[in-house]
């Protein structure tokens, strides 16, 4: 008997290691729950790979040839292992399919996910998830990606990004504006106004988002004059919004910032509106690939499936321009 150049079955092990057991053709067979020369031709396919014989048939009951219980042993411990395996497998799958897995602006990881997330649990039972805080150009590859099931970020109709359909949708669970804000001067008032009539050979100094920002995007959409640098002096440049709220209380230039983000510090009078005029709403989103995700994902989208009055909204001031 030779070896044949043929894949393995596991199954033919487990049958080998019931008929070591039973010693029995016909009690094994019936054991494993299949018609007895299917069984027995399972057993000779075995041999058959293995190249040698494995069960000495000549005895009754029948048992296994030295060889056999050579292999009768390395079998144990393999089909234990992949059971064990199997079985380790379906829990981490099962983790995973309970598991979600988010993607956030800075601003929004920070400010908005929290009470957000909150307000969900209290009408769903979640499991572990994952969050990954980023600018909004790593996000959205994370999204492209399928790295992550859903992405929290800023949005306005005049931005197109990556994220469109029919490949994407997106929910809007919540609304913003920016502001342009600055720091008080000695006497309390605005260190600059966009209101004012420019001085000549005096661009203002504007603290702007980098390329990789969502809300640098909707800037450039929506208020392109604000690059005309003979009116405005670019003096720092970033994808953080925490980072160009710091650098606008510090008295460094102009930053369009979330309302959300500042209003602690307008109400306080530690920063001030620059303008009355040049705002920009915006919408907080949750974006989605349209196809289909784990059966905990789409409970969180379908209970998003509510009238917006029930979704978190940022904190404002009674009045506000537009």
């Amino acid at each position: 008997m030779g070896p044949v150049n043929r894949p393995l079955d596991l199954e033919w092990l487990e049958d080998f290691l019931v008929l070591a057991e039973s010693g029995n053709f016909s009690r094994a067979a019936k054991m494993r729950g299949i018609a007895q020369p299917a069984f027995s031709r399972h057993i000779r396919m075995l041999e058959e790979w293995a190249g040698i014989e494995l069960v000495d048939r000549a005895q009754h009951p029948a048992v296994t040839t030295p060889a056999g219980e050579v292999l009768a042993a390395a079998a144990r411990d393999v089909v234990l292992k992949l059971s064990q395996a199997r079985a380790q497998a379906h829990e981490v799958q099962e983790q995973a399919d309970r598991s979600l897995r988010f993607a956030a602006t800075h601003v929004l990881s920070l400010s908005f996910f929290p009470p957000w997330l909150q307000q969900l649990e209290q009408r769903l039972e979640l499991g572990p998830i994952h969050m990954v805080s980023d600018s909004f150009a790593r996000c959205e590859q994370l999204m492209l990606q399928r790295r992550a099931q859903f992405l929290l970020c800023y949005g306005h109709a005049d931005v197109q990004t990556q994220l469109q359909a029919p490949e994407f949708s997106f929910i809007r669970v919540s609304e913003d504006e920016m502001v342009p804000v600055c720091a008080a001067d000695a006497k309390g008032r605005p260190q600059y106004s966009l209101d004012a009539k420019a001085k000549a050979g005096a661009p203002m100094p504007v603290l702007h988002y980098s390329q990789e920002s969502g809300l640098g995007q909707i800037i450039r959409a929506r208020l392109p004059e604000t690059f005309d640098v003979a009116r405005f002096k670019p003096v720092i440049t970033s994808h953080h919004a925490t980072l160009l709220k710091t650098m606008a209380m510090e008295g460094r230039g102009v930053a369009w910032l979330p309302r959300s983000l500042v209003a602690n510090e307008l109400a306080e009078g530690r920063v001030m509106l620059a303008s009355t005029a040049m705002s920009v709403p915006i919408d907080i989103r949750l974006i989605r690939a349209t196809a289909p995700l784990s059966a905990a994902a789409e409970a969180v989208w379908a209970a998003l499936q509510v009238p917006a009055a029930t979704t978190t909204r940022p904190q404002r001031p009674a009045t506000q321009s537009r």
